[in-house]
């Protein structure tokens, strides 16, 4: 069966109280945000012993870690933070194990000033998909020397933003180090929300074979075509979405989840789905949501 997780970030407490409310709720597996009110594990300050900390709270309370947060900006226009971004998925990438996982999470980076999630039109370009490759190459050989996967997370308005984009970047890099999580969400602009099941239909006829972790969230056409945020610990916890469409919580907007689903679980039975975009009042609404797809589909 499909097991359902969230992100730890949706509940800002100290650690044993974040682990307390997701299992209150009943999840089953997490994506860990590196951030507690009570453990620093902000950038330098990761240690063997704080991460096997956390490893094994989340392992007594049988909660696995199947993910580590590592969002951020990888191809930021200012060359010093884009250099630190980059050192911050690799410190991530170096201590994964002792989190107890290999899988480490980051976007595709954007050339845009003012927000990570913002268009640019250097995006777009081949040069901009090039630079992004050869940072994403580096990351897949650091994660594969330390026994880690550097997961990509497309999204429309970032370099690697499409199907295409995403399968010609997996295909190219080629590599044991790299894989992809799967969130059908971020495929979706302007030119495709209206007609959502074949961009799903082509997702996995394209990226099947990369798929490590599955996300859940939805997507519909916004009314507010700036940015939009909602709550959260991190910046990719409130995110909710810019530009013609507005990513809010599974079940709440025009997502296909049943087709979703039901690809997702012919070729990954037991595949993770995390849980995400929303605020912490809506949690169990929308754990019930997807279990309730789960139970329609079979898995």
């Amino acid at each position: 069966m499909i097991t359902v997780g969230i992100f730890t970030g949706y509940y800002p407490y100290t650690l044993a109280e974040t682990i307390e409310r997701a299992k209150k709720d009943g999840m089953n597996c997490v994506q860990l945000d590196l951030e507690f009110k009570d453990v620093d594990l902000s950038q330098g300050n990761i240690t063997k012993e704080k991460a096997n900390m956390v490893r094994d709270a989340f392992r007594d309370a049988n909660l696995p870690i199947v993910a580590i947060s590592a969002y951020t900006n990888l191809t930021h226009p200012d060359p010093d933070k884009r250099q630190k971004n980059i050192e911050y998925v690799k410190e991530i990438l170096s201590f994964a194990r002792e989190f107890g996982c290999p899988y480490v999470v980051s976007e595709t980076g954007t050339y845009n000033l003012e927000s990570d999630w913002l268009y640019d039109p250097k995006n777009s370009t081949e040069e901009a998909y090039q630079e992004f490759k050869q940072i994403a190459l580096d990351l897949a050989k650091f994660a594969y020397d330390h026994e880690a996967v550097f997961l990509v997370e497309n999204y429309v308005n970032n370099i690697v933003g499409s199907v295409d984009q995403t399968a010609r970047l997996l295909q190219e890099i080629n590599h044991p180090g790299i894989g992809l999580v799967l969130d059908p969400t971020n495929y979706f602009d302007d030119s495709n929300i209206d007609n959502v099941d074949p961009t799903i239909e082509k997702i996995f006829h394209v990226l099947e074979d990369k798929i490590k972790v599955a996300h859940a969230k939805d997507c519909r056409r916004a009314v507010d075509t700036g940015e939009k945020f909602g709550g959260g610990f991190a910046e990719h916890n409130s995110f909710r979405g810019a530009g013609a469409v507005e990513l809010p919580a599974a079940g709440l907007g025009v997502l296909n989840y049943e087709l979703y689903l039901e690809k997702l679980s012919k070729k990954y039975p037991n595949i993770p789905i995390i849980i995400e975009h929303l605020d912490e009042e809506d949690i169990p609404r929308a754990k019930r949501f997807v279990d309730g797809i789960l139970k329609k589909v079979g898995v």
